[in-house]
């Protein structure tokens, strides 16, 4: 253990040496912070009077795989226990989703492990499951240049998908919503979780955010104020940069003693394409620049839909340091290698969107559970970043909370610590701690993290071991680079621009709606740039008319363009829960 800390103390130190020296322009965006204190933004400390709130059982904030499994599985409980679910009231579960419908704001590769699925359904056939079929073949290839590319001769272990599932998550999400409703869920969609409600030491619900406020009128005709939705247990499944989630870790001090969060951003399309893809196919390499300096980590894939359809994306860890990078110009630029362009010939985009990945591992999982409330899913960080993988994580951390939940309601005990220790003793936990050094390793550039990760993979995560720090991605030093000279021009017809992949996720959110997007408005222009290569939406923009060599520049925040993937919350600023059913609507991501 002493000997892999200590290499894990001089790769931290070589990181900063590298990231430092010769460097004089470089600027942390974490030196430039939101205004505002996420504490008194988002706990509200009084609850309102009884006849001007919602009561429920337990309130579920996120219609996504966790936050539904939770709802399903406590409410096959419940079926078998009718003296428990009368004293939960009228409502006994509530799921509060802040989009048009549960699925609308998700989106993920994805290949899923089958375990989740069939924890909470052990009775139904595969058949039965919104999928798209069985992963038969993997094939993984190391891109040289857009023109060539290497096969690995064996699928490494983290890419073997061999009897796994392809998946939309914003289906399975709409598929889930309707089995939990069928079961008794009431489900609030277009109603975001705007505070976490907090009296006593203890979380007693949430206060649903106002409808209608106007930057013009303050209030408009259709204004709806928000209400305290109070109940006996509270669920934070409200996704990877959730709102409510930071601020359950940062009020009940979740984290101390655990490693900062780090994150990558995954753009996503989806494709008709003339001829079936017989594969699942990852690449590593090209587009992204192997030098310890720049910090790029991260990959592609390619997965069949069915017969017609095939999506792909591109991931990129948010530690980078040029702020020209872009992980949607990266994905255009993806698109012109000849591996992809031969599955895309003759076919047509039918979708996009984009969305953060909580990447820290298992070091950065806070604990799990505050009097009154559990974390599931991403809010929780279960994600595991070697493997691809983390929907299974999150439905079987829903099953653990709902069956915890139910085990302490029973008793009119709202102390759900059981619920960690649930997850340590499962599939979640056993799998995070082996892969728990695997995603460091890569600060020291690829080659080196490749080496170190593949002696992980094959020690179980023993050697080497100890415990290896991260790095928080807004602590990274930004250049303004060159990254952006190699990204192609949109043809309209393989490669697009922000704008129009914004306009086919379905966004719609009020031009005069106030901005949910807190950042300091005038910056160092390495982090202005930052943001705006970044963003994959066009929300961030440099003045007009500032001049070439101005040091400092005003940033004009686009609010209404976002799709509400979280980067700018891992970058500097944050990101606050916009008004209820606005953001995109994701049918097949």
């Amino acid at each position: 253990m002493r000997h892999g800390f200590a290499s894990a103390q001089t790769a931290r130190d070589e990181v900063h040496s590298i990231m430092s020296a010769d460097r004089p322009f470089a600027v942390q965006p974490a030196a430039y912070p939101p205004p505002g204190n996420l504490g008194e933004e988002a706990i509200k400390r009084e609850l309102d009077a009884p006849d001007s709130r919602i009561d429920v059982g337990v309130a579920i904030v996120g219609g996504g795989p966790a936050g539904l499994a939770c709802a399903i599985r406590l409410l096959q409980l419940l079926s078998e226990a009718p003296e428990v679910m009368q004293r939960l009231g009228e409502v006994p579960v509530a799921v509060i989703e802040k989009g048009k419908f549960c699925g609308a704001h998700n989106l993920s590769g994805a290949v899923m492990r089958p375990s989740g699925l069939q924890a909470l359904f052990p009775d139904m056939d595969p058949s039965e499951w919104p999928t798209y079929g069985k992963v038969e073949r993997d094939s993984v290839y190391w891109l040289h240049g857009p023109t060539s590319e290497t096969l690995f001769n064996a699928t490494p272990k983290t890419f073997q998908n061999h009897g796994n599932y392809v998946v939309s998550v914003a289906e399975l999400s709409r598929w889930l919503s309707e089995k939990a409703e069928a079961l008794g869920a009431y489900i609030l969609t277009e109603t975001a979780g705007q505070q976490l409600l907090v009296t006593d030491g203890a979380v007693r619900g949430v206060h649903s955010g106002d409808k209608g406020r106007s930057t013009r009128t303050d209030r408009a005709g259709n204004f709806e104020p928000g209400v305290d939705i109070v109940a006996k247990a509270t669920v934070l499944a409200d996704g990877p940069w959730g709102h409510l989630g930071r601020a359950a870790v940062e009020e009940f001090h979740l984290a101390e003693g655990r490693e900062p969060q780090v994150w990558a951003l995954g753009v996503k399309e989806v494709w008709s394409v003339r001829k079936p893809l017989d594969r699942v196919i990852h690449t590593l390499g090209w587009p992204l620049r192997p030098a310890a300096k720049w910090r790029e980590f991260g990959g592609s894939w390619m997965y069949p839909m069915g017969k017609d359809k095939v999506s792909l994306g591109f991931v990129v860890g948010l530690g980078y340091t040029d702020a020209t990078l872009s992980a949607h110009d990266l994905l255009q630029l993806f698109k012109t290698s000849t591996l992809v362009r031969d599955v895309l010939e003759g076919g047509e985009r039918l979708a996009w969107g984009a969305k953060v990945i909580p990447e820290g591992g298992f070091w950065s999982i806070p604990k799990l559970s505050a009097p009154g409330m559990v974390l599931c899913g991403d809010t929780a960080g279960l994600v595991n970043v070697p493997y691809l993988k983390g929907i299974h994580y999150a439905i079987h951390s829903g099953i653990y909370a709902a069956e915890t939940i139910f085990e302490q309601l029973s008793r009119d005990s709202a102390d759900f610590t059981a619920y960690e220790e649930r997850v340590k003793g499962s599939v979640i936990w056993q799998d995070l701690y082996a892969a728990r050094n695997m995603r460091q390793p890569f600060e020291r550039g690829f080659y080196a993290g490749s080496a170190i990760a593949n002696l992980m993979v094959a020690t179980g995560g023993s050697f080497p071991g100890g415990r290896w720090p991260n790095h928080p991605d807004a602590d990274a030093p930004m250049v303004i680079g060159d990254r952006k000279d190699a990204y192609p021009q949109p043809d309209d017809k393989y490669i697009f621009d922000k704008l129009s992949s914004v306009y086919i996720s379905g966004t719609s959110t009020r031009d005069d709606e106030p901005s949910h997007i807190l950042v300091q408005q005038r910056v160092p222009r390495q982090v202005a740039e930052t943001w705006r290569w970044m963003c994959p939406a066009a929300v961030y923009e440099i003045a007009e008319n500032t001049p070439d060599d101005a040091e400092e520049v005003d940033v004009i925040v686009h609010s209404a363009n976002c799709v509400q993937c979280g980067a700018i919350t891992a970058k500097g600023g944050r990101l606050t829960p916009p008004e209820g059913g606005t953001g995109p609507t994701y049918t097949n991501t």
